[in-house]
């Protein structure tokens, strides 16, 4: 399934991953510390119970989380941590992309576009810069150089993971 790059509102998805964050810890708090005092409470002091009631409110929490991340809300949220999840896809094959990519490969050519277009979005969301990162910048420059070489345009609309799939199943093995 296609996974298309979308515009988000920094300062909302910022808001909201901090809510996020501190929502969980203060749950994870409190029902920890509640199943904990009360398996002590029903069957004696002990390390094991601590650490069950522990285990117990980590479960209620990430039980309250799945439903929680669902709503419409959430739904910057949701669209960075799947955005996360297909850069890190992507940065799993980085050298073969960058090595096919010099060899003219397009299909390595829209991967490397999407992983640099989600990575300076998310650079963004986050608040971070990297700018200051001389490799990557001749790196974007490259890329950008090699895709108005084919004919290919700047940016690619998002990232299809059939096609990282088709592209290690092409690549050579070493």
């Amino acid at each position: 399934m296609m996974f298309r790059l979308e515009s988000v509102d920094a300062r909302q998805y910022r808001h909201k991953s901090k809510r996020v964050g501190w929502t969980m810890a203060a749950l994870l708090l409190v029902f920890g510390l509640a199943f904990s005092q009360l398996l002590v409470q029903s069957f004696g002091s002990s390390f094991w119970l601590n650490a069950l009631g522990v285990l117990l409110g980590l479960l209620a929490t990430s039980l309250i989380f799945a439903w929680w991340r669902r709503r419409p809300d959430m739904a910057e949220v949701r669209y960075v941590t799947r955005l996360k999840q297909h850069l890190a896809r992507v940065s799993a094959h980085l050298s073969t992309l960058r090595q096919a990519s010099r060899q003219g490969d397009v299909r390595a050519l829209d991967l490397l576009a999407f992983y640099h277009q989600g990575m300076a979005q998310l650079e963004t969301l986050e608040g971070r810069t990297m700018d200051d990162d001389a490799e990557r910048l001749a790196e974007r420059l490259e890329l950008r150089k090699q895709r108005q070489l084919h004919g290919l345009p700047e940016e690619v609309a998002g990232f299809d993971p059939a096609e990282l799939d088709a592209f290690r199943r092409s690549e050579p093995r070493t």
